[in-house]
């Protein structure tokens, strides 16, 4: 989402390139695969992200040490992340490394050799970051709601496994996950940066282009039948943590531009959101108090965090249920709705204010969508939202029969 227009280029082999100019000191490279956690099969928890730690431990040509020093010794960076639904590898560094950052990026994507010794080093260190968020309730809770939300089906699961699935890994499990889902069909390279763009595409296509395994997309299996809970358990240490909420649009949803607006409103990063200025302004019950919306292929889901003192509970949730309900039952004025529209949009700027998001923002759109929106085509979106649409979609989705709890007491 940019005024400035991106291109895409598809190479032969099905590889698409996208592509957008910008007068920066810093370049940014992304390979974007379509092969986050919900494509995991039973048995396989935690796989993807395994891998995501692993892809870095050498490869055909090169030790971990060289894979790791090929970019930070020019000043550069190389990391990569995990998602329910994508696995990024991605580089920043100053404009005359290009050669050097497309064929690293090719060379870890395809040319990863997981060595055994490795493995079981990063075992250790994989279990050490569960032990981590097990210790933290605040973050526990999160992953805790969408297990309930989505109950034996792989987008309920932590992305980082269990201790028994990860100790069960081996070096066949990783290559015949690259196998399933590197392929040049199921993954997009961004750029974004000051280096002209036929030398971008032709530096991409010098490596990419050795890969010509045609396959489709992935299409990953569609999420269970939702049914709402209420559980409250004991696993809090000096807070009470609330999360709410319930199935929200996907991707693909007319809806999704509509619940979007609707959410931030309600409790997005904005100090005026009404769950802030209720919960936390006028009562103090909460420092922290928040609303959030994800998206997945053809599902979404919403929730209101909030962190309280146990004797606080009880009124925090009432008054949660309270600005859902106002949603539902009274209309926002023209007026209201127009300061909505404007906030939402600064919001989605000040978002895209870092080219290395931008980058990564267009990997993820064109290989969920097959499409990139400008910044005005996004507020076009935004400006046609009616007082109507708004009142009919929350109460679609924010009906309290529909609305799962779970809160971690102490």
């Amino acid at each position: 989402m940019t005024n400035k227009e991106p291109t895409i280029h598809t190479l032969p082999n099905g590889l698409r390139v996208v592509y957008l100019h910008d007068d920066a000191m810093v370049s940014h490279l992304g390979v974007t695969i379509l092969g986050g956690s919900r494509f995991e099969e039973p048995g396989e928890e935690g796989l993807a992200h395994f891998l995501e730690h692993c892809i870095f431990k050498g490869t055909t040509k090169r030790k971990s040490f060289h894979v790791l020093s090929r970019l930070d010794s020019v000043g550069g960076e190389l990391n990569a992340y995990t998602t329910k639904e994508e696995i990024c590898i991605y580089g920043s560094f100053s404009p005359e490394h290009l050669d050097r950052a497309a064929e690293l990026l090719y060379d870890i994507t395809f040319n990863s050799t997981f060595p055994e010794k490795e493995i079981e080093k990063e075992k250790e260190i994989i279990l050490d970051e569960l032990n981590s968020y097990l210790d933290s309730p605040s973050d526990k809770i999160f992953d805790d709601f969408e297990a309930l939300l989505f109950p034996d089906h792989s987008l309920g699961n932590n992305i980082l496994g269990t201790k028994e699935s990860v100790m069960a890994f081996t070096r066949q499990h990783l290559l015949d996950y690259v196998q399933r889902f590197f392929y040049p069909k199921n993954m997009v390279v961004s750029f974004v940066g000051d280096i002209p763009e036929d030398k971008v595409v032709a530096k991409i296509a010098k490596y990419f282009s050795l890969n010509n395994h045609h396959v489709e997309k992935a299409i990953p299996s569609p999420a269970k039948t939702y049914k709402a809970k209420k559980i409250r358990t004991k696993e809090a240490n000096y807070q009470a943590h609330i999360v709410l909420g319930g199935l929200a649009p996907g991707y693909n949803d007319s809806h999704r531009r509509v619940f979007t607006l609707i959410v931030n409103m309600l409790g997005g990063p904005a100090l005026n959101s009404r769950l802030v200025l209720s919960i936390r302004e006028k009562y103090g019950y909460s420092y922290s108090v928040e609303a959030n919306y994800t998206s997945y292929q053809e599902v979404g889901y919403w929730n209101v965090y909030a962190g309280t003192d146990k004797k606080y509970i009880n009124k925090t949730i009432k008054l949660i249920y309270k600005e859902l309900e106002l949603f539902r039952t009274k209309k926002l004025t023209e007026q209201q709705l127009k300061k909505a529209k404007v906030q939402l949009k600064g919001h989605i700027a000040l978002g895209m204010d870092s080219n290395s998001s931008l980058m990564l923002g267009y990997g993820k759109s064109l290989l969920v969508f097959d499409q990139i929106d400008t910044l005005e085509e996004v507020h076009k979106a935004i400006d046609e939202i009616t007082v109507e649409e708004i009142y009919e979609i929350a109460n679609m989705y924010f009906a309290p029969e529909t609305i799962t709890e779970l809160v971690f007491d102490f």
